[in-house]
């Protein structure tokens, strides 16, 4: 806050105070005495206005209010810029509270941290943490069931863009991914996309246009073979979606292909590395693999061959 504004924050605030106080005692000192009504020169229809004074108890309890106002305001922010004598801030008292929390709650989570993955799968309280670390931090993108959106993986099928080993989930989560489909409208041209997206759909065994998907066929080869691969399984290094398993991030049609192909695409997981510790990561990688049986299944291969 500005010099300016802190002071007219302060004056503003004393101000009202004090003149609620000047208010108070100057119409209190008019008053007529306790329990007297004065009749007013105010009659109409047989009814008299009367002068009745404020109660004392109200009256009392208007000048504590006035007190504990100023009390609080020195002990506390509230006038500007001054910080209040005892130091508190709301940053401060939630940076205690979390500390308080971590203390009484990471044990928990850290007993799991030298459990792998694949075995904490079968542990079904490890699961239901998991579980509702995933729900507060997961499900807003991907779903309370983890079955993903338009533009937002499916967690619960075989498909993974970045991989499914231990390390790779993990990974995903702690340092987020960046997907970057470029735009093919100027190398491919209207018609050239209209193609591509008959040969897309070809490689998963869709219905599709094979005149056109023969005549994309050597502009594949050109433009896709380095991120998708020769026969489109894709590239976990680097995110690049297997185009043969019918599997669609962003919609398999041939016009949802196209408006991929003509505007490209840029998906983002963010980095939860600082939002989660280690512990809870782990957690909630587990829970993740528990969810897809391809991904169980490698794990168990993987770890068959350590």
């Amino acid at each position: 806050m500005t010099l300016f504004w802190s002071i007219f924050v302060t004056v503003v605030t004393v101000g009202t105070l004090l003149g609620s106080y000047w208010l108070l005692t100057a119409t209190r000192k008019s008053e007529v005495k306790d329990g007297a009504h004065v009749e007013k020169d105010h009659t109409f229809d047989g009814i008299s206005e009367l002068e009745t004074p404020l109660p004392r108890w109200w009256y009392y309890m208007f000048l504590f209010t006035i007190a504990f106002a100023f009390a609080y305001l020195a002990l506390f922010p509230g006038l500007g810029n001054f910080k209040g004598l005892l130091g508190w801030t709301s940053t401060g008292q939630w940076e205690g509270e979390v500390a308080t929390a971590a203390e009484r709650y990471n044990p928990l989570f850290e007993r799991y941290l030298d459990t792998p993955l694949l075995a904490l799968t079968e542990d079904r309280k490890a699961m239901r943490m998991g579980q509702r670390i995933f729900g507060n931090y997961c499900a807003q993108c991907h779903g309370s069931a983890a079955q993903g959106a338009h533009g937002f993986p499916n967690l619960r099928d075989h498909d993974w863009l970045w991989g499914n080993s231990e390390a790779q989930i993990q990974a995903s989560i702690r340092q987020g991914r960046q997907a970057a489909m470029p735009s093919w409208a100027a190398p491919l041209g209207e018609d050239g996309v209209t193609a591509m997206a008959q040969y897309v759909r070809s490689l998963s065994g869709a219905a599709h246009d094979a005149a056109l998907a023969a005549e994309a066929a050597p502009k594949y080869a050109m433009f896709c073979v380095a991120c998708h691969g020769p026969t489109g399984t894709g590239n976990v290094a680097l995110g690049a979606p297997n185009l043969t398993d019918n599997i669609w991030l962003y919609g398999g049609s041939a016009d949802e292909i196209a408006f991929t192909l003509r505007h490209g695409r840029n998906g983002q997981m963010p980095a939860h590395e600082g939002v989660l510790d280690d512990a809870r990561i782990h957690l909630v990688a587990a829970y993740v693999l528990s969810l897809s049986e391809g991904a169980k299944v490698a794990a168990t291969s993987t770890a068959a061959g350590q």
